[in-house]
């Protein structure tokens, strides 16, 4: 009698789909963790950028006055008039204040990082690249003539998966902008 008690348990099929049902949660849980991370991964590459973008801006409105009186004089260089010539004057602007401002960041050992409420890096910046490229004195805005700022960053941010921490993601952030004279 016990023999058939014990082949009845192991022929009873009730129950042998829950093993399938615990591997496809498990299966759903880490897409869905991977799928998390690349989203965490875009928005901080795309707050990156649109603060880098912001800092660049402003810089470029900083400069309006310069570039006002080359307006004033039908072109859009930023010049000052000296005496009877004009001379270039720019304004660089801070930049990496700006992203700090925005972003929160903190500054160390060469770079600008931003940290968690645990005090652990969440992703940090460096390598700061600005190019200003004054409008020559030239009547007109045609491309590449204009007052224009190319900036670019080197982003890093930890990258971790299933409790483990991967390869950290590393990009070069870039954005333009310019000064086009409205009249």
């Amino acid at each position: 009698m016990e023999v058939s008690k014990i082949q009845g348990v192991l022929k009873n099929n009730k129950g042998s789909g829950f093993p399938l049902a615990v591997v496809i949660t498990l299966c759903l849980v880490m897409i869905f963790t991977g799928i998390s991370e690349y989203f965490r991964l875009v928005i901080v590459a795309q707050g990156v950028r649109d603060a880098l973008q912001d800092a660049v801006i402003s810089t470029v409105s900083d400069n309006y006055d310069d570039v006002y009186h080359g307006v004033r004089e039908g072109y859009s260089g930023g010049y000052q008039p000296m005496a009877e010539e004009f001379e270039e004057s720019i304004d660089y602007g801070d930049i990496y204040g700006r992203m700090d401002t925005v972003l929160g960041l903190n500054q160390g050992s060469g770079y600008h990082f931003k940290t968690t409420s645990k005090g652990e890096m969440e992703y940090k910046i460096w390598n700061l690249n600005v190019d200003i490229y004054n409008a020559p004195l030239a009547g007109g805005d045609i491309e590449g003539q204009r007052f224009e700022i190319d900036s670019s960053v080197m982003l890093e941010v930890p990258v971790s998966f299933g409790g483990k921490l991967l390869p950290p993601m590393k990009m070069k952030v870039k954005n333009s902008a310019g000064y086009i004279p409205k009249f």
